[in-house]
């Protein structure tokens, strides 16, 4: 009989195999999916977008946000997917399809690497946190320690120590014991206390880094550790992980979701976060804010989305899959904000300030505010196990993509048979490396460094990014050329609204994205610290890193070219590369044949022209592996259903 491949959408086609032995697939698209949501939806879920929704007009800013997706969202989250699938490539080897523009990748994998870096010191203080809630009683719940200060003032009067025991199995009546409340303009909570003075031990500035908090680092080699752990197959381990750390957050967000909104003051928290203020829909810090979050939660230009994507077969459905991870990673930041307000609007009520005095972005809602909030629950080291742990679980799903990407950078990009086969080796070297750098970043000035790379290593540089890769791929490849190589892999062409919004909208948006990001700018502070100049200079350098690869890398390709002037080089540098397409040799079809008798059944990695030509040796040994896989080809479908057949004289007996 003849087989077809049921993953995706041209049923029908005959082929001998689909699977990518030697680089590796998904082992279904299950995986795939699961892991694009883990890497799409993130920490930035719960402290960023609730934070943006209640300073930009409640419900108002739902209106652009979801306008910001369906018309810049999904279309370059597909046109990634799309983009990794069709070559089977990495970051680096899809830019055969421009190699002038290759430079793209390189910055994206100086994006991911600075994301790694401060992103896992995040993941290993919620472990920091998450063992420290292992006790009777939380450790910031007072301010009898030796770290507080004379104005630190909890919501909890002293004489309640004596009957902490008894109040942790009230369930009714949450403010009993709350006896004094401290108007000050200035209250230090235990819990902000407990992070400044214990946890960060923080220093007076940005360059007094102090010594190593050993807890800190002890956690960062416990991160790192995991993340290796869970790719050390690459995506076959990690693509059996992410069945657990993708879902179970989901699962602590309701537990906490139906804990909050029976809590007393919790509907209060609720109406601040969507109550609309219409009038700010006609400011444009409201768009900008809304097309930012957009573009930074779905991890657009990180090079993760293409990593991801590229280990796909080559007839899946990723149009399919782009629209329900979009939407899937939006509905859960609103949902993250209905639980996140429930407990800020209980929080409230017991201090007796109001919403916005308690609510807070970034370190400050995850590890000052929310802790905070957990001290006034019953059972409160149950909560904040729960909380802590699902704020590891969303942070290690993103975390995964981050290190696979540069891992699978490196090895498409070297290629050799050794370097394929021991990819542990590398995603063990660039885990010990990121670990190592991240070393400064566990000091007592850890934070400023974390803030500042938050801050510079990952905004404007993305959006520059985003912005030339999509003039690279429907202008400089063309857009009829790409949207033919779109249908190839489909089996139907990308629909009308796409079309338009991968040529002209979504490109403009990106545009006024970066025109607002830099008429907004304003310097750094942390609380009432300003980072001083010295430091934002180094901010600008980490933000330009990344975007110089791409015209350094331009003027290297074009010195390398053949040609006599520069016009000549530039258009030959512009050209698709031969190797350009899909990676297997029965997928190559159309305009792509007369390079399936040069192409070997894998996908090899980007080579320059003088390397072409390959010695017989290696063409001989590449002949016997592709003689050696058409004996047993097994053809796995989206229903996870396997058929096996044996070459045969004849393919359709």
């Amino acid at each position: 009989m003849e087989n077809v491949v049921k993953n995706g959408a041209v049923p029908g086609e005959p082929v001998k195999k689909d699977e990518n032995s030697r680089r590796g697939n998904w082992g279904n698209q299950i995986e795939f999916v699961l892991t694009s949501v883990g890497y799409a939806v993130g920490l930035g879920n719960v402290w960023r977008f609730p934070y943006l929704c209640y300073r930009n007009g409640g419900g108002a800013f739902m209106l652009p946000y979801f306008i910001m997706l369906v018309f810049c969202g999904i279309p370059l989250f597909f046109l990634e997917l799309s983009f990794g699938q069709f070559a089977s490539q990495g970051c680096l080897g899809v830019w055969k399809i421009s190699p002038v523009f290759k430079g793209v990748g390189y910055g994206m994998m100086v994006v991911s690497t600075y994301i790694g870096i401060y992103y896992n010191v995040v993941i290993c203080i919620s472990f920091y946190y998450f063992f420290q809630s292992m006790t009777y009683l939380l450790p910031w719940t007072y301010c009898n320690n030796p770290w507080n200060t004379p104005d630190c003032s909890g919501v909890f009067s002293s004489n309640i120590t004596r009957n902490i025991t008894r109040l942790a199995n009230v369930s009714t009546s949450l403010v009993e014991g709350v006896t004094e409340v401290v108007n000050r303009t200035k209250r230090t909570s235990p819990s902000e206390e407990y992070w400044k003075h214990y946890v960060l031990n923080i220093s007076d500035g940005i360059g007094n880094f102090g010594e190593v908090r050993l807890p800190i680092l002890g956690c960062l080699a416990l991160s790192w550790f995991v993340v290796f752990l869970c790719l050390i197959r690459g995506v076959k381990s990690s693509g059996k992980v992410v069945y657990f750390t993708a879902t179970f957050p989901y699962v602590v967000l309701t537990i906490l979701f139906i804990r909050g909104i029976t809590l007393e003051g919790a509907v209060n928290g609720i109406k601040y976060y969507l109550t609309p203020q219409w009038h700010k829909v006609l400011d444009a810090k409201v768009w900008g804010d809304a097309a930012s979050q957009i573009f930074y939660s779905l991890g657009c230009a990180w090079g993760g989305l293409i990593t991801m994507a590229s280990y796909n077969k080559f007839h899946n459905n990723c149009f399919r899959d782009s629209i329900i991870i979009s939407i899937t990673n939006c509905a859960t930041s609103v949902y993250a904000g209905f639980v996140i307000f429930s407990i800020l609007g209980f929080m409230a009520h017991n201090l007796n300030v109001p919403v916005s005095e308690v609510a807070d972005h970034g370190p400050g809602l995850a590890f000052v505010a929310y802790p905070e909030a957990l001290t006034l629950l019953p059972i409160s080291p149950l909560w904040s196990l729960l909380f802590f742990f699902m704020l590891i679980l969303l942070g290690l799903g993103t975390q995964f993509c981050l290190l696979e990407t540069l891992v699978t950078a490196v090895v498409d990009e070297i290629g050799t048979d050794w370097i394929i086969k021991n990819k542990t080796v590398v995603t063990l070297s660039v885990a010990v490396i990121g670990f190592l750098l991240g070393v400064p970043l566990t000091t007592r000035a850890g934070i400023y460094w974390l803030l500042l790379m938050d801050n510079y290593a990952a905004s404007f540089s993305l959006v520059m990014i985003s912005c030339i890769m999509c003039v690279c791929v429907m202008y400089v490849y063309g857009h009829k050329q790409y949207f033919k190589d779109v249908e190839m892999m489909l089996g139907f062409p990308p629909p009308l609204f796409f079309k338009v919004c991968w040529r002209f909208i979504s490109p403009v948006i990106i545009s006024c994205i970066m025109v607002f990001t830099v008429i907004q700018y304003k310097p750094i502070t942390y609380n009432d610290y300003v980072f001083p100049t010295w430091s934002l200079y180094i901010g600008f350098c980490m933000a330009m890193s990344s975007v110089l690869c791409i015209p350094i890398y331009a003027l290297y390709k074009i010195s390398r070219s053949p040609g006599a002037t520069f016009r000549e080089r530039l258009k030959f540098s512009c050209r698709p590369h031969p190797k350009w397409g899909p990676a297997l040799r029965e997928h190559r079809t159309g305009r792509y044949a007369p390079l399936a008798s040069e192409e070997t059944v894998e996908a090899r990695p980007l080579k320059d022209k003088e390397e072409l030509n390959e010695e017989p040796k290696e063409e001989a040994k590449e002949e016997e592996t592709e003689r050696k896989d058409d004996i047993s080809l097994t053809i796995q479908g989206s229903n996870g259903s396997t058929n096996t057949t044996h070459n045969s004289p004849n393919p359709s007996a």
